[in-house]
């Protein structure tokens, strides 16, 4: 088989066999293997900016505490929420945010882009840990899992480990084969080129500023995902997943991996939890 071939069926062959895991029956492994899966979302949405866009950031974490704390005030104290509208909705804030905060801070560069991304995650950090909008430093519980029924049709119980799990594995592969379709693609090619030499590609006519914006706010969505299904995970959010210390983790698991390789922070992920 050739190297083509491999690439191409080596990744759906480690899917399936990830979706055996939970048979083992181990309560344990099966929660760690889940955690995992969900930080390696998190993983190859930073990776994105800083393996194939150029784009250091120090403040990702913002996005992965910002869907945390959406699930936890778009919903019912006491009840489930539905993840139809949750999930869509969480996604939704991280973007919005994520081009608020892009239009800014792409207009630094080096040092300067690190200490800005890293100065709005801490100032959302502080909106939630110094106020009562999300429990201050306390956090906010989350007593039910959000519901994925159709009709009276209940599709994946996530109170139920295994499904919870092949749920977030279905989420990790999606991410993964979407971002390859995508960094194969002529974007994909211009944000590389944009990394290489962002002066040439604007000399050549590509808009660096939008295409810059626009993996931002894709890297923000991707980490929304992860953050929201870490904050169904522990059933809990607090200012901490916001914090400096989770930003460095994440960038750890890229560079543990090797930056610029999807399957590389997926690697860096296990390795790093």
């Amino acid at each position: 088989m050739d190297k083509g071939a491999l690439s191409r069926w080596l990744p759906w062959v480690v899917v399936g066999l990830f979706a055996l895991f939970p048979m083992l029956e181990s309560t344990f492994y099966t929660q760690l293997v889940t955690k995992v899966l969900i930080m390696a979302i998190f993983a190859m949405s930073l990776d994105l900016l800083v393996g194939y866009t150029g784009l250091v950031s120090f403040g990702h974490a913002a996005y992965f505490g910002l869907a945390g704390y959406a699930l936890a005030l778009m919903g019912p104290k006491y009840e489930a929420a539905s993840l139809w509208w949750t999930l869509p909705g969480a996604i939704g804030i991280c973007v919005v945010f994520a081009l608020v905060t892009g239009l800014l801070v792409l207009r630094t560069r080096g040092i300067y882009f690190i200490m800005v991304t890293l100065a709005f995650a801490q100032m959302l950090y502080f909106v939630f840990h110094d106020t009562k909008l999300g429990g201050g430093s306390d956090g906010i519980y989350i007593y039910a899992k959000p519901t994925m029924n159709f009709g009276d049709t209940v599709l994946v119980n996530l109170e139920k480990l295994d499904q919870f799990y092949w749920l977030v594995l279905a989420f990790t592969a999606a991410t993964f084969f979407l971002l390859r379709r995508i960094l194969g693609s002529s974007f994909g090619s211009a944000l590389l080129g944009i990394k290489v030499n962002e002066h040439r590609m604007r000399a050549l006519g590509f808009p660096v500023f939008r295409y810059q914006l626009a993996s931002f706010a894709l890297a923000g969505g991707l980490a929304g995902l992860s953050g929201y299904l870490a904050a169904v995970q522990f059933g809990f959010v607090n200012p901490e997943i916001l914090s400096w210390h989770q930003s460095g983790a994440v960038l750890m698991m890229v560079i543990l991996g090797g930056m610029g390789t999807l399957h590389g922070a997926v690697i860096g992920a296990f390795a790093f939890i």
